[in-house]
Parts: structure tokens; sequence; C-alpha cells
């Protein structure tokens, strides 16, 4: 890959287009406007010092293993522990992500599709939608890394000129706007919460999901020229690029609301519909389905690459089934159909629970960060024993950091807790749940047997093992 392909993973997984438009309720609910458009700036400025941390540790160590090869390496004790754990963080992470990327798709396009042919709204026909275009995205990652690679470089330019067409729209077609008090000073509380404050925080979940993903840039490295720059790059760039095409989106969007209650109950969807008329709202539609289908596609590519060298260290039930290459695909196709499976089984709630997409993407949320932000807190333990790579923060180096960790912590918590008031069997958060399963599990599977095997992680880098594998795969 080359670096620009490198950088358009990390963008594509981002999607303003996915996480800005299927997440956008829960900003609606909780805080409306003003939580939108001052929680999405907000939100950026932190992310965006997780992923300068992230990359100069990115540039020390680019390798597909990424965050828990990197806790391996900077942690001054126990590393296998370090790695282990950070690795199963950022498993469950980057399999919540593709759940809630590919379901949230399915969502949206769930009422096109009812326009159309009738197919109605339901969790049912969401969920059917969901399963389909999950199998198809597992089909498509096996054709190989080029496929992927081509793919994701027309996806940024979907994206950007994407944005542009809705927020043109947006801007020229509807008779009526909403004033520029409503969008920055407008706040709304629909969670059920009496506590206004409480439910901003929440809204802040709509920004916090959409900014994650960007550790894919890491994971590719294997497959980057000039991993050391080109990650760390495609990391960053990918970040600040997302915040500003969102927040012009989700200015857009929100400026475009005809009926706030409708906008709470069908969503982006209903307001493209609304404003722009039915024709052209269909095509805003299928626009951003397009947007969302694209990042499905690289989410998988980015989460089968990280089981994949995960299980290459044993670190997996089944390790062996998943670090497999396919010699006629030449992509990690066992990996691929896992990434795919793990999402399902975490998705499967959206048969009843009305509030998985918000659980799934607080999974997301919690594990991707807690991984994104261990290799950062184990950084700042080494000091001026850090070996900085080509790309690195200088003396910005620890002020960034501690912000970071500090930052993961609160939202690590923040994304726990009931996002609904009254919480019921229908709208319970189940995200403790998923998290604590996974993570409980790992925990004990290492207490009682990792610790005395696992090692962490190995890294196939070197001209003779790297040789051994392409003479296997020319073999067919």
């Amino acid at each position: 890959m080359s670096g620009f392909s490198n950088f358009a993973v990390s963008f594509t997984i981002i999607s303003v287009l996915t996480g800005c438009l299927t997440s956008y309720t829960i900003g609606l609910k909780g805080g409306g406007p003003v939580v939108i458009t001052w929680g999405w700036l907000f939100v950026g400025a932190m992310t965006l010092l997780v992923a300068l941390a992230m990359a100069e540790v990115c540039s020390s160590y680019p390798t597909a293993g990424g965050l828990y090869y990197w806790a391996a390496k900077l942690a001054p004790s126990r590393a296998a522990a370090w790695a282990w754990f950070t690795g199963w963080f950022n498993f469950i992470g980057q399999v919540a992500v593709t759940a809630g990327i590919i379901y949230g798709s399915a969502a949206f396009l769930n009422p096109l599709l009812d326009l159309w042919f009738g197919f109605s709204v339901s969790l049912g026909h969401t969920f059917l939608l969901f399963a389909v275009i999950l199998v198809v995205h597992a089909l498509l990652n096996q054709f190989g890394v080029r496929l992927v690679s081509l793919l994701g470089d027309i996806s940024v330019w979907w994206h950007v000129v994407g944005v542009a067409v809705v927020v043109a729209v947006l801007v020229f077609k509807p008779e009526h706007h909403q004033s520029a008090s409503f969008v920055f000073t407008e706040f709304r509380n629909e969670t059920g919460w009496q506590y206004g404050a409480y439910a901003a925080l929440i809204g802040l979940l709509l920004s916090q999901y959409t900014l994650t993903g960007y550790d894919a840039s890491a994971h590719m490295t294997e497959e980057t020229r000039d991993a050391a720059r080109s990650g760390p790059k495609g990391i960053v760039n990918s970040v600040l690029i997302s915040i500003v095409a969102g927040w012009v989106l989700l200015l857009g969007v929100t400026f475009a609301i005809q009926d706030y209650a409708g906008a709470v109950t069908d969503g982006p969807a209903g307001i493209f519909t609304s404003a722009a008329g039915q024709k052209t709202g269909e095509l805003l539609i299928v626009i951003s389905f397009v947007a969302q289908f694209f990042c499905g596609m690289a989410s998988v590519t980015a989460n089968s690459r990280m089981i994949y060298a995960f299980s290459r260290d044993g670190a997996l039930p089944f390790s062996r089934l998943w670090h497999s290459i396919n010699k006629r695909t030449r992509t990690p196709t066992n990996a691929i159909w896992l990434a795919a499976g793990g999402a399902f089984v975490l998705a499967l709630p959206g048969l009843w629970n009305t509030t998985a997409y918000l659980a799934v993407t607080s999974v997301a949320v919690i594990g991707l960060y807690i991984a994104y932000v261990i290799p950062t807190f184990l950084r700042l333990r080494q000091g001026d024993r850090f070996e900085a790579g080509p790309w690195n923060l200088g003396r910005w180096s620890r002020p960034i950091g501690i912000t970071a960790v500090v930052w993961v912590v609160f939202i690590a918590v923040l994304f726990m807790l009931p996002p609904a008031s009254p919480i019921t069997r229908d709208s319970f958060n189940y995200s403790p749940i998923a998290v604590l399963v996974v993570l409980g599990g790992a925990a004990l599977w290492w207490v009682v047997s990792a610790r005395k095997w696992f090692t962490g992680p190995k890294v196939q880098g070197s001209a003779a093992e790297l040789a051994a594998i392409e003479d296997d795969l020319k073999s067919v």
C-alpha cells in the first residue's frame, strides 16, 4: 500500500457519513444541537491528542500487531501481561466497531427500502439487512488487499464529494432553515433523565464513536511503504480531516431540521426527505449509504488484520485456524470470517433491544480507546528511555500523552452508564456485560493458563521470514 492508501483505510473507517449520520439521534436526544455542534469540536480536540500520542508510538513500532505489540515493547515489566490485555481490549473494540458501523448502515438503509419496496422499518428487518451486508463485506475482503486498497482510495473521494453534495443540497434545497441560535445554543434532553448535564455527556457518544477506528493505519503498516512515517501520518491526518468534514456535515444537517420530534424518530434519513423532498432526499440517503458501505468494508479489513496478528502469537482460542493465509487470495480469510462472526454475535440483542446500536457503539469506544491509550501510558512511564521514531512529538509528547490518558479514563466510565430512563429490558445498555464477559474470560484464561506460555508478540518481518511466506504462497 502507498501512504495515501494507508490513510484512506483509517479515514474510511472514521467515515463521518457513517458515524455522524447513524448516531445523530444520540446527539439529538442527549443535549440536542448545542451538544452536537460544540461537543463535536471538543471531542475532536481530545481525540486528536489521543491520535498524536498513538502516532508517535506507531512511528517507533510499525507492525500489524499495532497496539498490543507496542504495549509489550514499552512495558518495563510483565510485558506479556500488558500485551495480552491490550490485545483483548483492541479485539473487542474492533469487533464492536465493525458491528456498529454495519448495523448503523443497515438502520440507515431500511427507511429507503421501505420507501422503494415497502420493506418496513423494524428491528427484525434491520437485523436481516445487517446480516446480509456483513456477509457481503466478508466476501469482498477475500478478494485481496489490492481490491480493498482500490476501493479505499475511491472511498476517500466519495466521502469528500459526498459531504460536499449533502451539505450543498441541505443549504440550497430546503425552503426553511433553523436559526443560528438554534444550531449553536439550543439544548434538548430527550433521554428521560432529569439532569441536563448528564444527558449532554451521554450525547458526546455521537462524536466519540464517530472518531474511532484510526488505529487501522497501524494495523496496515506491514503492508505499507515507508511505514514509520506513513503510518503516523495516516493516523493523524485521518482524524484531522474527519474533524473538519464532520463539523461541516453536522452543521448542514442540523440547520436543515424541519421538525425536531420527527428528526428524533426518523434520524437523518427523515431529515433529508423532509428538507429536500422525497426524490432528492433518497439520493442523499444513497450517497450516505455507499459511504457507510465503504466504511464497513474497511473495518472488516482492519479487524481481520488485528485478529491475524493476535492469533499469530496464540492469544486467541484456535489461533492456528485464524492465523492462516488463503493461498489463492493471499488474505487471512479465516480471520476475516471471525471478525464478521464476532460482530454478528455482539449485535444479536438488536433483534429485541431498542438501544442495541448505542450499546455496541459504547463497547467500541470503551474497548478501542483503552487499547489506544495503554501504549501511551507505558510510553509516559518510560520517559527519556523511549526511543522515538522519525515521526515524533518532541517536547510536547508528555503533556499530550497525559491529557490523552485522562480523557480516555473519563469516557471509559461515562459510556458504561445507562443512556435512557426508565431502564427496561428493551432499553438496557448491555455494554458493561459484553465487556465483562469478554475481558473476564480473557483474564481467567490468563490466570489459569496463558501466563505460563504466552510470551508476547512475534513479528514476522525479517527478510528470511517474508521470503518463506512468499515461497509458500507461490507454491499453489
